[in-house]
């Protein structure tokens, strides 16, 4: 049932109009997306390498993303989970880009769709300096590029 929802909901927002304000961009970048668990990362004196999952970028803007991923888990977490947040790792030409992300959205594409899996809607909550000027050039040359749309 919430499947059902979630496709009535994305097919209204269509009709009717949309929340977003960001310029978005079509953009389909490689990524790496894992789950960040802040008290796991702060007590670990050892980095340690974290399951990943790969996806890709459907569309970005300023303040979000919407990532294309074959699965909603990583081992037995649902990506999309109540407080979860996520790192994502945009592989850009310039190097990585690493966004912390919190999921808003996400529904499973349609069958008849040519993209597979599930469609994540997130929010960038934090991204060093490094990497935002990067993000804001390579949104720039998005903007030249194609425009934009809200929507």
């Amino acid at each position: 049932m919430p499947e059902l929802m979630r496709s009535i909901i994305t097919r209204l927002r269509s009709v009717v109009g949309n929340r977003r304000r960001a310029r978005r961009y079509q953009a389909r970048l490689p990524c790496s997306i894992s789950l960040l668990d802040v008290k796991q990362v702060a007590e670990s004196a050892i980095p340690r390498s974290l399951p990943q999952l790969e996806g890709y970028t459907r569309d970005i803007s300023e303040t979000g993303l919407a990532l294309v991923v074959p699965t909603i888990r990583i081992g037995d977490h649902y990506l999309t989970g109540a407080g979860r947040r996520l790192l994502v790792t945009l592989r850009h030409t310039a190097g990585p880009l690493a966004l912390q992300v919190v999921p808003v959205r996400y529904e499973q594409l349609e069958e008849d769709n040519t993209e597979r899996g599930y469609l994540i809607g997130v929010r960038i909550e934090e991204i060093n300096d490094t990497d935002r000027a990067r993000f804001t050039a390579y949104l720039q040359e998005q903007s030249e590029k194609q425009g934009g749309t809200k929507g």
